[in-house]
């Protein structure tokens, strides 16, 4: 009777106890997240319901006359730039990670100063540069005796071979930073046995420590080619008819949303292709190391022609990619510092640090807040929303731009109509048209920099530190704030400097979003320089540069010091520093 009644007795128990494990996500920090989650993808459901939804003819004609362009040059546009990232980034990354030749610890951050330069901003400068009234082409006048443009061939910039070397000299650091970090990880005893087994520093490269980077490099091109998606500025000055300058035309100069949100959706389905089908290539190859043991990367010495070539062909991106820009800026601005120099420059200047600060700290926060739900519970449901919120990085601004003014401009419609029916007010626009727009149009696109960083951050934390908090009567939020985030302080700050960063360079969706007669940095640079008044646009574009010099620098020297091996201790008594590993 006994064990019959406990048994009885626990049937209830087990019930209840099933049905709790069944809600247990169901608390503030995982509906928390798939709420932020679901109100992040809007503006990309948004793009793709009003793409598949039937309108007018708009799209029949746009597949009959520029469509087919819009394709041909994207993909081109893409393949050049791809390849230029990949040569310039992995072929540095492998110089200044294994060899030794002079001036090779400069580079190592000097290699990423051009990712302080917009692609915009590096394309006037060399238009202004190499164009036929340019002071290139007016010396080779000069000295060949020339007088007419027929009498010798000069390249032409504006083109779309101009458009994709712009974009190379300031992305590759892209492929250079991750393919760096991921040289910086191998062991080196993977390279001692390639070489014991009688290949050179060549045949070890290209067997051994390329295809133990590929995972690295294929992310860091992976982000140069949505970077080259979302370029808008450097497509429109040198009118090169891309998706982008596509979905822009389309919506403000036809005025046609569908038509827009129909080429968005196929930009989009274009992004997803590549995503998928680089994961597909590799679905059956796996990248590990075969030991834990570490110690600092031997160095190839180099010498004679190696030791020049490696210089030069370290040297050359930087000077093409940010100090000749640099010092062109820097002179028109004072030249024309006058004209530079004024109250509304100063007025922009406020803007782009209020929006970029302001989507950089509700980034961060945002950031932080679904890392830690994910790391509480790890329930499917709370993982799969916080990835998918994710996914606008991938996304080009233009697209993202269409589906965050549709989506706020809905919900205004819907807001004025109901004050007007019960109290017979009208509220405008609240969202669509001011800066509310486009400051979740920043947190949309740049969430995944501060998810990730703080994500990976919170991984290297030992999950007994969460016991040990519990067991002291710390609750989730009182864990979070007195363990966790001083914990994760650097990584955490890093995320939101660099999603700053971005927000400042960000123009395509600041071009759409932005309310009238609002200019942040970019924007009004790239009006004066489309103007040809580059001059007036020198100092504004210098401060966009300058904002993104030290997170750059910063982040090169924590690549430097993640090293196993990299800082040894002093060797002990009877030890040499050869003897130690870490």
């Amino acid at each position: 009777m006994m064990s019959e009644a406990t048994t009885v007795g626990m049937a209830p128990g087990r019930a209840a106890g099933a049905k709790s494990e069944r809600w247990a996500w169901f608390n503030v920090w995982s509906v928390g997240t798939v709420v932020i989650a679901a109100m992040m993808t809007v503006p990309i459901l948004t793009v793709l319901y009003i793409g598949l939804t039937p309108g007018d003819e708009i799209w029949s004609h746009l597949v009959s006359t520029v469509l087919p362009g819009y394709i041909t040059t994207t993909l081109l546009l893409m393949i050049g730039v791809g390849t230029g990232t990949f040569i310039i980034g992995v072929g540095t990354a492998w110089l200044v990670s294994t060899c030794r030749f002079p001036g090779k610890r400069m580079f190592e951050w000097a290699l990423l100063l051009p990712m302080a330069m917009p692609a915009y901003v590096i394309a006037y400068v060399y238009t202004d540069i190499l164009e036929y009234a340019g002071p290139v082409q007016v010396l080779l006048r000069e000295i060949f005796g020339w007088t007419l443009k027929r009498q010798y061939w000069f390249p032409e910039i504006r083109s779309l071979g101009g458009a994709a070397s712009m974009m190379t000299l300031v992305l590759y650091p892209y492929v250079y930073l991750l393919s760096r970090a991921a040289f910086m990880e191998q062991s080196v005893c993977m390279l001692e046995a390639s070489r014991v087994l009688g290949r050179g520093p060549w045949r070890s490269f290209f067997t051994v420590a390329l295809p133990l980077a590929r995972p690295a490099i294929v992310i860091g091109v992976s982000l140069v080619l949505m970077e080259t998606l979302n370029d808008f500025g450097t497509v429109d000055f040198f009118a090169v008819g891309t998706f982008t300058l596509g979905i822009y035309d389309v919506w403000l100069n036809m005025n046609n949303v569908t038509g827009a949100a129909q080429l968005a959706s196929m930009l989009l389905f274009f992004v997803v292709f590549l995503v998928l089908a680089e994961r597909f290539g590799r679905r059956n190859q796996r990248f590990h190391h075969t030991t834990s043991k570490y110690k600092a990367l031997p160095g190839y010495e180099l010498k004679g022609w190696a030791r020049r070539g490696a210089i030069i062909g370290c040297a050359l991106p930087v000077v093409f990619g940010f100090l000749l820009p640099a010092m062109v800026l820097a002179g028109y601005a004072v030249i024309h510092f006058k004209e530079a120099a004024n109250t509304d420059v100063l007025g922009y200047a406020g803007n782009s640090v209020m929006l970029s600060a302001l989507a950089a700290a509700l980034a961060l926060a945002i950031g932080i807040f679904m890392a830690y739900a994910v790391r509480l519970r790890k329930e499917r449901i709370v993982t799969f929303m916080a990835r998918f919120a994710s996914l606008g990085y991938a996304v080009p601004g233009s697209v993202l731009a269409v589906g965050v003014l549709v989506s706020l401009g809905a919900m205004d419609n819907g807001i004025d109509g109901f004050m007007r029916r019960n109290f017979s007010l009208s509220t405008g626009l609240l969202f669509s048209g001011t800066i509310a727009a486009v400051t979740f149009g920043y947190l949309v696109r740049f969430l995944a920099l501060s998810f990730g960083s703080v994500e990976a951050s919170l991984g290297k934390v030992t999950p007994s530190m969460d016991g040990a908090a519990a067991s002291l009567g710390h609750t989730p939020f009182s864990t979070l704030r007195r363990i966790h985030i001083p914990l994760i302080r650097g990584s955490a700050l890093t995320a939101a400097m660099m999603v700053f960063v971005d927000c400042m360079k960000e123009l395509p969706m600041t071009v759409i979003l932005r309310p009238f007669n609002f200019h942040t940095l970019a924007t009004y640079v790239h009006q004066y320089a489309s103007d040809e008044q580059l001059g007036a646009a020198s100092l504004a574009a210098l401060g966009i540069v300058g904002f993104g010099i030290l997170p750059v620098i910063v982040l090169s020297f924590a690549i430097t010091k993640s090293r196993p091996g990299h800082s040894k201790p002093n060797p002990a008594p009877g030890q040499t520093n050869k003897d130690q590993t870490s």
